[in-house]
């Protein structure tokens, strides 16, 4: 029986073929957010799930860090880095002088927005739930107007490609991740990720955690910081590290820093992605 992956859909999506990259034999199954994609994964109506967490010009996404954080129980069980290359689709006939909207995701619309300010300064930018959906919007609007999306949604809904690498930088890759009930067991080539926040803001707490890391050897591969969301001014960090959480290293420093916080979290281990 195939596995059942969820992904961020509709067909088309950035999400899709990072979901038929890991697992081109799975039973594909198409969710409109996020947080629907870790609900799926939660009650067991799929078996894993592909998400967007980072992209190399607009950074994290800021849906699955909090799906992470706050809403779900899923781990990290496996990473995938793709190229992202985005298309400016219209219905076939359109001019590009009419364009007055333009849909897409906001991470999109962001990763985009030197050549839409550049030759779009008077469309209006409309946040769509994927690029997907932003190309269904596109095609079904009596407007002349655009969308940001990808070759394959071009296809699945006849739109004529007006433009394409469009993206303000290159190479522009975005890293997804596999959500699933359980992480990955080591292999020797593993990364962590956790979350975690202190109970007061004191000088030197976050250094004691470098300092963990650093006295074992342990590289860290990312470090940020997101608002804690009950008071102003207080945040959570979130971390990559090189290395399984059951590593006898990695074990002892994940132990020490959780007897220092308030909030600890272990996202997940996982194989680090190798192309």
């Amino acid at each position: 029986m195939a596995k059942k992956v969820a992904f961020l859909g509709p067909q088309g999506t950035f999400s899709e073929e990072a979901a038929l990259v890991y697992d081109p034999r799975a039973e594909l199954m198409p969710f409109a957010s996020i947080p629907a994609v870790a609900v799926a994964v939660n009650t067991g109506m799929v078996d894993e799930g592909v998400v967007p967490i980072e992209n190399s010009i607009e950074g994290s996404v800021p849906d699955t860090l909090d799906v992470l954080i706050h809403e779900s129980r899923v781990l990290i069980y496996r990473e995938l880095v793709l190229p992202i290359e985005h298309y400016l689709l219209t219905k076939p006939g359109t001019n590009a002088s009419d364009i007055r909207t333009i849909f897409s995701h906001p991470q999109a619309l962001a990763q985009c927005r030197r050549f839409l300010e550049r030759c779009f300064p008077k469309a209006a930018a409309v946040a769509a739930l994927s690029t997907a959906a932003a190309v269904e919007e596109m095609m079904k609007d009596s407007a002349p107007s655009a969308a940001v999306g990808t070759r394959r949604a071009a296809q699945l809904w006849g739109a004529f490609i007006l433009a394409q690498g469009i993206q303000d930088y290159k190479p522009n890759v975005t890293r997804f991740v596999v959500l699933a009930l359980h992480d990955h067991p080591p292999t020797g080539r593993d990364k962590t990720s956790l979350c975690f926040s202190f109970a007061e803001d004191r000088p030197g707490q976050l250094k004691g955690v470098m300092d963990e890391f650093a006295s074992r050897q342990i590289n860290l591969a990312k470090i940020e910081s997101r608002p804690l969301k009950e008071s102003f001014g207080r945040y959570y960090f979130l971390a990559d590290l090189e290395g399984h959480r059951e590593d006898p290293p990695v074990a002892q420093a994940l132990a020490n820093i959780k007897a220092g916080t308030i909030l600890f979290k272990v996202f997940g281990s996982y194989p680090k992605y190798e192309q």
